[in-house]
């Protein structure tokens, strides 16, 4: 079996971030949604992984390589614009040749695996798998209709009066019978090769089409809201571990990971938390739910509930929650105490793009 990982996506929704940096590169407990991916694939004994790209293959290719450190072997795919899951497909099709394939959107984290799906699609050998899950808003979402017990019996996207409540996730398992179907169906009215067309085209002509129920967690990381609760789930699953420096007047609760060559100094860490390599933290709150990126730099801050990426700096700002400062970023406050005093008790919430610079002032 082979893997079909879909990363040519713009991103549009987690703008500023995605104007420098692909959505599937950004971190979740300090790693690259994508690299969650690859990670999934490879439990199931996957090593040759097609990867659509599209404008930022550059910055895909220079973080993941050839696979290798991952154990895998990596194939890049370009796609000229994003013209549709099916169209992705479509242009593998070389790449894939009449093997069974998992295609997987590079933005979903499923931290809890899809061997069961995998050990299923290989014991029972439908023309398609398609993973789905109940979801409370089924209307915004591809919906599969099942009958007589898991067989699909249609697809419908974002309907108004939903006959099911079973989303269609991002991970499908195909024979090579779905060529012939991508190559049946025309562009939707968008404008894009649709995979829930080609996936009705199979089950219109008798295909074997399978809803796996999948009853783990699952995120979509297409907004900064996702990408938080994601990190939150993906910190409760760490395993804590002091691999750099902690001195004598700081203190570490919960479940903390403070990575090689991170130094913390004169600070409180409440887990989950993790501390990238080479950070540098002194006189900080770091509340729970936080993931510090390598070689940043924290000095006289309070926070949680956050995300802060490689090489940024955050210095002398309290209260901040939910927040996402992008790389190399720069976040400053004047130490007054007529600051701290005004702002001392508010939690506030910053999205700061890669390389910005923000400064405050009482």
């Amino acid at each position: 079996m082979r893997a079909l990982v879909l990363s040519g996506g713009t991103g549009s929704r987690l703008r500023p971030f995605t104007h420098s940096l692909p959505k599937q590169l950004i971190p979740v407990a300090n790693t690259p949604v994508l690299v969650h991916v690859l990670r999934n694939l490879r439990r199931l004994g996957i090593d040759e992984i097609g990867i659509i790209v599209g404008d930022t293959r550059a910055e895909i290719e220079a973080a993941l390589g050839d696979g290798a450190e991952h154990g895998v072997r990596i194939t890049y795919i370009p796609q000229e614009a994003p013209l549709g899951l099916a169209h992705c497909v479509t242009i593998a099709e070389d790449f894939l040749g009449d093997e069974d394939f998992v295609m997987y959107l590079g933005d979903n984290v499923l931290p809890d695996g899809i061997e069961a799906a995998a050990d299923r699609f290989r014991e029972e050998r439908p023309d398609a798998l398609i993973l789905v899950t109940k979801v409370p808003d089924p209307q915004a979402f591809g919906v599969a209709e099942l009958a007589d017990g898991d067989r699909v019996s249609a697809l419908v996207e974002k309907p108004e009066r939903p006959r099911s409540d079973l989303a269609v996730m991002g991970v499908y398992f195909f024979t090579s019978k779905i060529h012939a179907a991508t190559r049946a169906i025309v562009p939707s009215a968008r404008g894009e090769l649709e995979i829930t067309d080609a996936i009705q085209h199979l089950v219109e002509r008798g295909g074997a089409v399978v809803g796996h129920r999948y009853d783990g967690y699952w995120k979509d990381t297409g907004t900064i809201d996702d990408l938080l609760e994601c990190n939150r789930v993906m910190l409760d699953r760490l395993e804590a571990g002091v691999r750099g420096e902690v001195d004598e007047s700081s203190v570490l609760t919960g479940t903390v990971v403070i990575e090689p060559g991170a130094v913390v100094t004169g600070s409180r860490v409440a887990g989950p938390a993790v501390i990238g390599r080479g950070s540098r933290i002194s006189g900080c709150r770091i509340g729970p739910y936080t993931a510090v990126g390598p070689d940043c730099e924290l000095a006289d801050s309070s926070l949680g509930d956050s995300i802060i990426l490689e090489g940024a700096s955050v210095q002398g700002v309290q209260g901040l929650r939910g927040s996402l400062v992008g790389r190399w970023a720069r976040v400053r406050a004047e130490a007054e105490e007529t600051y701290i005093d005004r702002f001392g008790g508010t939690d506030r919430r910053l999205l700061v793009g890669d390389h910005s610079r923000v400064e405050g002032s009482a």
